[in-house]
């Protein structure tokens, strides 16, 4: 389990590159055969991936979480982002394929992930967030989430979202989760950007060519920076921060959200002047 700490936008307006990139983007989530995690004090999101072959990984709690179990006081939201793969909860068994999604609740001991193929493994990712009480175990797969189809192909930003997890869908305690895919020749994301003071994010970008690359741009309005990322990466964006990117190539993403506010259309636009 890596730990990163919380910041504030003061320190980040004088943070180098490699400042920025060691507090806010996660490079090396997946490895095969592992599961890898990132705990982040924003809102105590934990992220995490497990490239299963032979053997099932186990979804443990660590050291640093002082708890019995990982979900004893959290819930989390799974995306196979590979071939297919099984989660087993308790006993019961789920069967993913890519880009279908698996809720499980707070109290749920033992978690398993399993590749069908080892030779072609799954790709787990999932996103984790402190939790009060227990919603039940819920799969969706991609063709049962609803689609909302937005942007244009003159703004470069025709895009299909997918909400798994919110207050219209998969309930849970504080997690908010999905999925956005570019269409071809489309490159931009969430622009105007936004921010929304009640809650952080995490972006997963994927589904990128090995030399493809996203500019996801940061900070306050009128103090942008900016992360170049790759493949399978991760951008954590604070509270204070916008969180919008173009890239090289259409690309898809996995955000995820948690903190004050479950409303998923809570969100501060930014006009385009403001931004410098």
């Amino acid at each position: 389990m890596e730990i990163r700490h919380a910041t504030n936008p003061m320190e980040a307006k004088n943070y180098t590159t490699e400042q920025l990139r060691n507090h806010y983007l996660a490079e090396k989530l997946f490895e095969n055969g592992a599961l890898k995690m990132l705990y982040s004090h924003e809102d105590r999101m934990v992220v995490g991936g497990a490239i299963p072959f032979k053997k099932p990984l186990l979804l443990k709690a660590t050291e640093s979480l002082k708890t019995n179990y990982f979900l004893e006081r959290r819930e989390v939201g799974i995306i196979n982002v590979g071939n297919q793969g099984s989660v087993t909860v308790d006993g019961e068994r789920y069967i993913l394929g890519k880009k279908d999604c698996l809720y499980i609740g707070m109290g749920k001991e033992d978690v398993r992930f399993e590749s069908e193929d080892s030779d072609n493994p799954a790709r787990f990712y999932f996103v984790s967030t402190l939790a009060h009480r227990e919603y039940p175990t819920k799969k969706v797969a991609i063709d049962q989430a609803e689609p909302n189809r937005l942007g244009s192909i003159a703004e470069s930003n025709e895009r299909t979202i997918y909400k798994y997890i919110h207050s219209e869908g998969v309930q849970s305690c504080q997690l908010m989760l999905g999925m956005t895919l570019l269409e071809p020749n489309n490159m931009w994301n969430t622009m105007p950007a936004h921010i929304h003071d009640r809650r952080s994010e995490i972006y997963f970008y994927f589904d990128m060519p090995d030399n493809g690359k996203v500019f996801h741009f940061m900070g306050q309005p009128e103090e942008t920076r900016h992360l170049v990322v790759g493949n399978e990466q991760v951008v954590v964006s604070p509270a204070w921060s916008i969180h919008s990117g173009v890239g090289t190539s259409n690309y898809s993403f996995i955000w995820a959200m948690a903190g004050e506010n479950y409303s998923f259309t809570d969100m501060d636009f930014i006009d385009m002047n403001e931004l410098k």
